[in-house]
């Protein structure tokens, strides 16, 4: 097939065995589980390692690289313990096949913990097999051989054999239990914890094809497709000759769709021979949307029912520590405060997209997704066929930050090819990717805290209005109890009311975290000023002796010693109490989420009523090592500077049921001229290591909004700051 994105490789082949044109090739099913076989096939891998005659290896990434850069880390963790020249390796993207590869979503900073320990076990059992097939060679015990760089060594002896002159001996032998071969000392690393470019640089700068949106095939035709902008509406009405006028459409047709708001929803479909044929074609077009229930959603309208629940009793507690009626009543000090946040899109650089070909009752889908599986799933119940009739395969994702953890746009490429018989391109416009995306949840904090004589914070009680009903949240509202201060106060109580909601929800960089960071450590800052205290030191008080805040292993639990080393490096790094010029103030925030640690201090001003961030410190304790340096400061330096536009002007407002943004104009991200310099510090632990993609973010809008407080004595309590500051 031609294309100028290739398919990943199928000559790909399970187990151990020998590789396409000699060598040796290693793959394990799940996680920890390595596997032997006789004579190798063809077939599809979780994790993989191909080793060439020449000495080339070539390793397959299992999960999708959305920008994290798991392409690159997970071939390290396995170069690493394989113990190759690391300019010799090439990369290749697995495919997609949960049988065999187990999971292959991304999210959650979750590849690095998940994949730390099977990724290097997989090296470390391809290294092992190449020392036993010297050994054989050589008549001597295994355990007198060392490897070094892609050479299996006899120091004894004086010998050296190239692994692409034993692969074929190996690829015979039967691989031992991995739990039984011996991983690296992190001392004798010689390719984790050192910097490497991510593996697909050359070809983004370059701008060779490589994302979704770049995928061509033979006989490819392009779609657009319009959606009401109230969520769920049918089409009432249309005139489908306008569009089919436009030169170079080749159909135009309405999609009854579904009532599901995360599955194919009601449309017009325009195919055409280029997609700005197929979009002229939908310009074209007069829709006439039918009435739904939801038209009367606006964000004003559920402000004020937020406003009203506050005033009355929560519906739920979902925890309580101790007496905090009791405790606010004893107090010296009692502060109160109201917080709130919009609903956020993600604004993805790289617009949703995916190219389908539908044909003898199989479809074959090139999407960006972080959910491939899913999207299987999706398409097969959709279309009405097997999953096994449905083939995936990943490509790069221009930005997902959990956009793409939903597959809506895989289904309506599907659909569409189906329709037309012939492959299918469908890209969606900006305006698309901001008005039909899965927004991070509004949300309102009602807060109350009591001080004691010496400013102890002593009583905690916060009444949290969200989206769901009685018993479950809607997606991406749901509302951590054991978030920090949680079980660092006596007297703490999270009850919550919700509202219901039919807009589409979702998950967004930092789940339950990305806006809870700004309330909690915003009000953290209230208390701090209240009780007289500097904010650093009062939230070392806080904080308290080093421990363990919940259960031991559990993933909620907070170790206090590694909260207070984040916050108290990030002072060191800015010089925390320094005399800084008038109108100019630091601000600071420490937030645990998805098991990393950090703090940000953020110097702010403001210039003519606008705030001016100056530059931002980081320290994150992610554990006891950082794969690739080069990728981990780039994905705090994003989160950071990802937070930072956010807080400042991103806002997603409903009015009749409609989202009002439509793109980077009135939905706008931070531009160049405004980044501030982000310096970032990694605290190395005696913890498992873990991901990176998440916890720098919920710490940033605090920080910022503490540092123009302390610039201009005006307390930001609602985002985005807009022009409050004006």
């Amino acid at each position: 097939m031609d294309q100028t994105l290739e398919k990943p490789s199928r000559r790909l082949f399970l187990q151990a065995g020998a590789a396409a044109g000699g060598g040796l090739l290693l793959s394990f099913n799940l996680p920890g589980e390595v596997r032997a076989a006789g004579a190798a096939k063809p077939a599809t891998l979780n994790a993989f390692v191909r080793i060439a005659p020449d000495g080339v290896v070539t390793i397959a990434a299992k999960r999708a690289e959305i920008g994290q850069g798991v392409k690159t880390t997970l071939p390290m963790l396995i170069a690493e313990e394989l113990d190759v020249d690391w300019a010799k390796v090439r990369i290749e993207q697995a495919p997609v096949d949960a049988k065999t590869y187990g999971d292959q979503w991304v999210g959650g900073s979750t590849t690095t913990p998940d994949e730390w320990e099977p990724s290097r076990q997989v090296g470390a059992v391809g290294r092992a097999l190449l020392i036993q097939a010297a050994a054989q060679r050589w008549g001597i015990p295994p355990a007198s051989l060392v490897t070094e760089s892609g050479v299996v060594i006899d120091p004894k002896g004086k010998r050296r054999a190239a692994y692409g002159d034993l692969v074929e001996a190996a690829a015979k032998l039967t691989p031992p239990d991995p739990k039984t071969v011996p991983l690296k000392d992190p001392k004798a690393y010689r390719i984790i914890g050192k910097f490497h470019p991510q593996s697909d640089n050359d070809a983004i700068v370059t701008g060779r094809p490589l994302f979704g949106i770049d995928v061509r095939l033979p006989g490819m035709l392009y779609a657009t497709y319009a959606k009401g902008p109230v969520f769920g509406a049918k089409v009432a009405k249309v005139d489908l000759a306008p569009a089919k006028a436009v030169k170079g459409v080749r159909a135009a047709f309405v999609v009854e769709g579904q009532a599901e708001l995360d599955g194919l929803l009601p449309g017009v479909a325009v195919v055409a021979d280029s997609w700005w044929s197929a979009r002229k074609g939908r310009e074209a077009l007069t829709i006439a949307w039918a009435d739904h229930l939801t038209a009367s959603q606006s964000s004003a309208s559920l402000a004020a029912q937020a406003a009203a629940l506050a005033q009355r009793p929560p519906q739920r507690v979902l925890r309580q520590d101790g007496d905090v009626e009791s405790a606010l009543a004893g107090a010296a000090k009692v502060v109160k405060a109201s917080y709130d946040y919009p609903f956020l899109a993600h604004a993805t650089l790289e617009p949703q997209n995916c190219t389908a070909a539908w044909k003898a009752g199989k479809v074959e889908i090139w999407a960006p997704a972080q959910d491939p599986e899913e999207g299987r799933k999706l398409v097969a119940t959709t279309l009405g066929v097997a999953p096994e009739a449905v083939t995936i395969h990943l490509t790069r994702s221009g930005g997902a930050f959990g956009r793409r953890l939903m597959n809506d746009f895989m289904v309506e490429a599907a659909w569409i090819s189906k329709a037309v018989g012939a492959p299918v391109k469908l890209v969606w416009t900006r305006e698309d990717d901001t008005r039909h995306d899965f927004y991070r949840p509004a949300g309102w904090h009602n807060l109350s805290a009591g001080l004691d004589a010496k400013g102890d914070l002593v009583a905690w009680r916060s009444h949290v209005v969200s989206f769901g009903d009685e018993k479950d949240f809607a997606r991406g509202a749901e509302i951590d109890s054991t978030q920090f201060p949680s079980r660092a106060v006596p007297n703490y109580v999270q009850a919550v009311s919700t509202l219901p909601l039919d807009v589409p929800t979702g998950w967004l960089r930092a789940p339950g975290n990305n806006a809870f960071g700004f309330v909690m450590q915003g009000f953290i800052d209230e208390l701090a000023h209240a009780a007289g205290q500097d904010p650093v030191a009062f939230r070392r008080r806080l904080i308290g002796d080093p421990r363990v805040l919940g259960e031991p292993g559990k993933e909620d639990t907070v170790d206090t010693g590694r909260l207070r080393g984040v916050l108290d490096r990030a002072a060191q790094m800015s010089g925390w109490g320094r005399a800084l010029p008038k109108g100019s103030g630091l601000g600071v925030a420490v937030h645990y989420s998805h098991r990393g640690y950090v703090a940000v201090v953020i110097e702010a001003s403001v210039q003519d009523g606008a705030p001016k961030v100056r530059k931002a410190w980081v320290a994150v304790d992610v554990g006891s090592q950082i794969v690739n340096p080069s990728g981990a400061e780039q994905q705090v330096q994003g989160s950071v500077l990802d937070a930072i536009g956010s807080t400042l002007r991103q806002k997603i407002t409903l009015e009749n049921g409609a989202v009002v943004e439509s793109s980077f104009g009135d939905f706008p991200l931070l531009r160049m001229s405004e980044a501030p310099p982000v310096e970032v510090a990694f605290i190395l632990t005696d913890n498992p290591p873990t991901g990176l993609g998440e916890p720098a973010y919920p710490p940033t809008p605090p920080a910022l909004c503490n540092a123009l407080f302390a610039a201009t004595g005006k307390r930001i309590r609602s985002l985005p700051i807009g022009d409050q500051l004006a």
